[in-house]
């Protein structure tokens, strides 16, 4: 079981962006890969404080967490920040601005202590149904992702040597500060252009079509983000590729309406089937359910159709669907009919006589959301 991101930094829920962002680099630095060589446990700890950090350190992700858990960014197969999936590289491009000048300036990807781009990443949205969130679904999406071109090539930066940062000595009154920044010619990444194909772009680039893959897990919500790593922007030279983030929209069902995991279904009935009691066919999001409705039901009552809901994200077991019952009153009656109510209209099996057992309204949703 993955451990709870806060403990990971050794933070409160309410700490601030100033101090998730303080216990990171303090982490980062204690299991730091200069300062552990060899020693795979620290290796391990570094990229679970940069997993930690990379959500806690965004307010939209920081709140997916804190309702979900780690399910709302790493329980699709390939989603989400699980430090399985992180490499070092990305670590060190997207958080080593964070250092300063900690590890000499040369905090990079690897052991030589040059830095490598990411790409930028790309962003799309995928509709789903509510057949689609309640049972998962692999969609397959044409994106439009820039690549590195055949036949392009790179060389070493000579401004800063491949590091992609510079070093500046500026003096001060507390003596000489060292501060680095990134390489003006080469943009961070290392390297610059040697040789680009007539058809490629300024970075030596191509625009191209690209089928993706996507596997959506059950029970996502609208508006919940998935990341697929490595499909979004390819970076110039030997940088790595950019994600791309797929955002969550949730088409409206014609019957079904969604409650977190539970659902609910209007059911409207004629008195003569709520007299008689009958059998009725339900739509639910995994096919029709048969239910059978006792004589004398009355209008408001509220069936509980245990496991007909969404699964839930965290894998907590799948909720309810709730069936409304609604008696349909008839605007108009023939001559016959009006006849027959008016005989019984004070016949004491047509009075109103709810029993004790028989809840109110306001009763009825306090039960609902309790």
């Amino acid at each position: 079981m993955k451990k709870d991101f806060y403990e990971i930094l050794g933070i409160s829920k309410s700490a601030s962006e100033a101090e998730i962002k303080k216990a990171y680099r303090k982490k980062a630095i204690e299991f730091h890969p200069d300062k552990n060589p060899g020693n795979k446990e620290a290796e391990e700890n570094f990229k679970a404080a940069a997993e930690a950090y990379e959500v806690l350190s965004d307010p939209q992700k920081k709140a997916k967490y804190d309702q979900y858990g780690h399910q709302a960014f790493d329980g699709a197969g390939g989603f989400g920040g699980g430090h399985g999936g992180m490499n070092m590289e990305d670590i060190f491009s997207q958080f080593g601005d964070i250092f300063g000048g900690a590890f000499g300036g040369g905090f990079g990807g690897n052991s030589g202590g040059q830095r490598r781009m990411k790409g930028s990443n790309l962003r799309i949205k995928v509709k789903l149904t509510l057949e689609e969130v309640a049972n998962g679904v692999e969609k397959k999406v044409k994106v439009k992702r820039k690549v590195q071109a055949p036949g392009v090539s790179y060389k070493t930066c000579s401004t800063c040597n491949g590091q992609g940062q510079v070093m500046r000595v500026t003096n001060t009154i507390l003596g000489r500060m060292q501060s680095a920044s990134t390489c003006p010619t080469c943009g961070g990444s290392g390297q610059i252009l040697d040789k680009k194909p007539a058809n490629a772009d300024a970075q030596g680039m191509l625009l191209e079509d690209e089928t993706v893959s996507i596997k959506i897990p059950a029970g996502v919500v609208d508006g919940m983000q998935l990341k697929v790593a490595n499909k979004g922007n390819d970076a110039p030279g030997n940088g790595i590729p950019g994600d791309l983030i797929v955002a969550i929209e949730e088409a409206e069902h014609e019957f079904l309406k969604r409650e977190g995991e539970n659902l609910h279904f209007d059911l409207y009935i004629s008195f003569a089937e709520a007299v008689l009691g009958v059998s009725k066919d339900i739509d639910a999001v995994n096919g029709k359910v048969r239910i059978k409705l006792e004589e004398g039901i009355q209008s408001g009552k509220i069936l509980r159709l245990k496991g007909k809901g969404i699964p839930s994200l965290n894998g907590y077991g799948t909720g309810d669907l709730l069936v409304h019952i609604n008696v349909w009153t008839p605007k108009t009656l023939n001559k016959e009919q009006k006849q027959f109510f008016e005989k019984n209209l004070n016949d004491e099996n047509f009075i109103p006589q709810p029993e004790k057992s028989d809840k109110s309204f306001f009763e009825k949703v306090k039960d609902m959301f309790s």
